[in-house]
């Protein structure tokens, strides 16, 4: 509950420093309460890790908020890991993420078509989220995947829900009423998107999809990204930076190939065999054993 439940009730007469400081307050408690539901994140972490390594998916069910932040996890894997491997439904479809149409949200039927379109699969692990827990569009559609053989993993702010009883794995943050009561764009949403964060990013480290903590799958599409690429590789391999572009031209743009040529002293097709072989993990990658006679390939990028 807010500290004060009549500075809450009295939002509208408050001054604008009143709201930043109230609204601030709660969002400070929602790391301590997703905290809670650590164990069970690193359980759905594991899960959506040897998923992925096996071939499948993790894909998102949401409506409305819970949905639209799902979509915004799975729209931000391909940029930051090169996957796209996470995917996601929500009630609506793609048009009600600047479109709402909250009304599908109570179609069941909706929810099973759509997850239904994904052919689901043993491979697969499916995250349903909804504040309330009993959303029946991801309810269903958690449950279809659930009967086609794919793990489930439900994210609510509510205890004991039916989405929790649905599938394998519960991640629970309650983080209490809202400043703006009833708003699950708020806290419960703050949560959401720090739960999925981290299950994505955690799965990906798992994947060996980041050397460190760098984004080495960066697919550098624009300039930035070039130089965010080149900048990374000087990191992560301890290059000056025309050592670093060189390799990166000589890797046709792929940062793992290139940190591998460097880290590695292989060729561009021993770097590829190597990221093939370790199933994509840069670092695995590496250490794989030296080929019969080294290319001398670092040397001509540092000379």
């Amino acid at each position: 509950m807010p500290k004060k439940d009549g500075e809450a009730a009295a939002l509208d007469r408050l001054s604008a420093l009143q709201i930043a400081r109230l609204i601030n307050s709660e969002d400070a408690k929602v790391a301590a309460v997703v905290k809670r539901s650590l164990p069970q994140m690193a359980r759905a972490m594991e899960l959506i890790a040897e998923a992925i390594a096996g071939g499948g998916r993790l894909i998102y069910a949401g409506a409305g908020t819970s949905g639209r932040i799902a979509a915004l996890d799975a729209a931000e894997c391909p940029p930051t890991f090169n996957s796209t491997r996470v995917q996601f439904i929500m009630a609506g479809g793609r048009r009600a993420l600047w479109h709402p149409d909250e009304a599908k949200e109570d179609s069941a039927a909706r929810g099973r078509r759509d997850m239904a379109g994904k052919r689901p699969g043993r491979k697969d692990v499916v995250a349903g989220l909804a504040a309330s827990g009993r959303t029946a569009y991801t309810l269903a559609a958690l449950e279809y995947a659930r009967r086609r053989g794919a793990r489930t993993v439900a994210i609510t702010c509510t205890a004991a829900s039916p989405l929790g009883g649905a599938a394998d794995i519960e991640i629970v943050a309650e983080v209490g009423p809202e400043a703006l009561a009833g708003s699950t764009r708020m806290k419960a949403g703050t949560a959401e998107k720090m739960i999925c964060n981290l299950l994505t990013t955690g799965a990906m480290a798992r994947l060996g999809y980041v050397y460190g903590n760098l984004m080495v799958n960066v697919p550098p599409r624009n300039q930035k990204l070039k130089e965010r690429a080149i900048g990374i590789l000087q990191q992560a391999a301890g290059v000056k930076r025309k050592a670093a572009a060189r390799a990166l031209r000589a890797g046709a743009g792929s940062v793992p190939v290139a940190l591998i040529m460097l880290k590695a002293d292989v060729s561009k097709t021993e770097a590829q065999r190597r990221l093939k072989a370790a199933r994509g993990n840069v670092r695995q990658a590496i250490a794989a054993a030296p080929p019969p006679a080294r290319s001398g390939m670092a040397k001509i990028f540092c000379s």
